[in-house]
């Protein structure tokens, strides 16, 4: 009898996130000069790949760390305190070139993943909701589209993107390498600067089918339980880890800011209101973590059993993203009101709004996905499935 794929927790877990507090004061100094560039500062970025975050992603049979849900959620919150636009290319970058190692068969694996441990490995960027057309040809596909919003393009070796095979209907995710692409320098945004989520775009691209794989598998060639929960759930681990991070960083400042400000004649902060809001707001972002992490516990219980989450998990992980996002974006609205004018000079919480706003666009953070987590929980359409965002019959 087959013993179940159990889930991996990895002990470099603490080790990861002190070195990450350890970066913090360069990751902070850097900000203004990541944003004048459009990605992280190049030292920035080096220092990360080699503490380990993208390897946090990686299957353990190719050489990487395989970290559970949780210990990823909880990587990407701490990232992303220090600096939301780093946090989301490098989660970014682990989502995707994690995602690829894990669902990709041997001879892609081989090609790309030679050597994680030595660093020497693919790192993947692009867009996966958007389908480019894929015509099948022998031994593969010609592969043409446009892509938007590749987040981490800057870093990355390798596209990862969403295809649609011609007449069979069929959604698949390739890899292939960046110079395959033409890269469109267009990412001028209000929040998010320094992520260079460009869009890119290629016209009858060669890529073989052992460079692909069915988009909706949750049966990883490659890894542990872990990946068994699927493309799209992998990205709600890491996007409601961005969001917690992003939240607590502002709600930090403001005490931060209110600690410089209390005693002034005349100070909104010394208020009874301020410290009623602030309380409110604490308790709500507190509360959002804490139910992700009781969604993700659930789910690694499951895991651990060698088994696929539920519809019921499936909906509750991505109201728990939902949740975050929103929670944190209202955290937000609370720091802009109280901050005064240094909510809206260059600094730590200009910086902060300005990419939680733009963040909070994201797809799996939409209304529809919204929508049909109500419909399940309600009852309105029993018997349902999740394939990607939607909730289908």
């Amino acid at each position: 009898m087959t013993e179940p794929a159990r889930l991996h927790v990895s002990a470099k877990f603490p080790a990861l996130l002190e070195q990450i507090d350890t970066l913090g004061e360069s990751i902070d100094a850097a900000a203004d000069r990541a944003e004048e560039l459009g990605g992280p500062a190049e030292e920035i970025a080096e220092a990360l790949l080699a503490a380990g975050v993208v390897r946090a992603g990686l299957p353990r049979d190719l050489g990487g760390d395989e970290f559970s849900p949780r210990q990823l959620l909880r990587t990407i919150e701490r990232l992303s305190y220090h600096d939301a636009a780093i946090g989301w290319t490098m989660l970014a970058l682990q989502l995707m070139t994690g995602t690829t190692a894990a669902y990709l068969g041997s001879v892609a694996a081989a090609e790309l993943f030679p050597d994680v441990p030595a660093g020497e490995h693919a790192l993947l960027s692009g867009h996966g909701t958007r389908p480019g057309r894929a015509v099948p040809v022998p031994g593969g596909y010609l592969v043409s589209g446009h892509w938007q919003f590749a987040s981490g393009m800057a870093l990355a070796t390798h596209i990862h993107s969403a295809i649609q095979v011609e007449d069979t209907g069929e959604p698949r995710v390739l890899a292939m390498p960046k110079s395959a692409v033409t890269l469109v320098d267009n990412w001028h945004v209000l929040g998010l600067r320094a992520t260079s989520s460009i869009d890119y775009h290629c016209a009858d691209v060669y890529v073989p089918e052992t460079h692909t794989y069915p988009a909706t598998t949750m049966r990883p060639a490659n890894g542990g339980a872990i990946y068994r929960v699927g493309l799209v759930n992998m990205a709600a681990i890491v996007h409601t880890g961005w969001a917690l991070g992003a939240g607590r960083r502002l709600l930090d400042e403001l005490r931060s800011y209110a600690a410089r400000k209390s005693g002034a004649p005349g100070a909104a902060v010394d208020t009874a209101q301020f410290h009623a809001e602030f309380a409110n707001a604490e308790a709500k972002l507190r509360a959002a973590g804490a139910w992700a992490l009781q969604v993700w516990r659930d789910n690694e219980r499951t895991l651990d059993a060698d088994e696929l989450l539920s519809t019921e998990q499936e909906t509750l992980l991505r109201l728990a993203l939902n949740h975050a996002t929103w929670t944190a974006q209202d955290i937000g609205q609370t720091v802009h009101r109280w901050a005064a004018t240094t909510a809206i000079r260059r600094g730590p919480i200009d910086r902060f709004l300005r990419d939680l706003r733009t963040g909070s666009q994201h797809i799996t953070s939409g209304p529809v996905v919204l929508q049909n987590c109500g419909k399940w929980l309600s009852g309105a359409q029993p018997g349902a499935h999740w394939e990607f965002l939607d909730l289908v019959p």
